[in-house]
């Protein structure tokens, strides 16, 4: 495969991963900064579980954005 030109337009799918990606990566990010209150109200196994998630869900966004990026 070629790499597309840098001043090359960029497809309708790569531009909507991309921003399927950023809005999967900002969802993870406010259950990562977020979780720290359910620890702190003694619901530890819900807390470990919104962090799983988090990471797992940062994963995926952060794939698709890289995804988008290679045209």
């Amino acid at each position: 495969m070629t790499d597309p030109s840098p001043g090359a337009p960029v497809s309708r799918n790569a531009r909507r991963e991309r921003l399927v990606g950023l809005l999967v990566l900002g969802v993870a990010l406010v259950l990562l900064v977020s979780s720290p209150t359910w620890f702190a109200g003694d619901r530890a196994v819900v807390g470990i579980g919104q962090l799983v998630l988090g990471v797992i869900l940062a994963g995926v966004g952060g794939f698709l954005v890289r995804r988008s990026g290679r045209g």
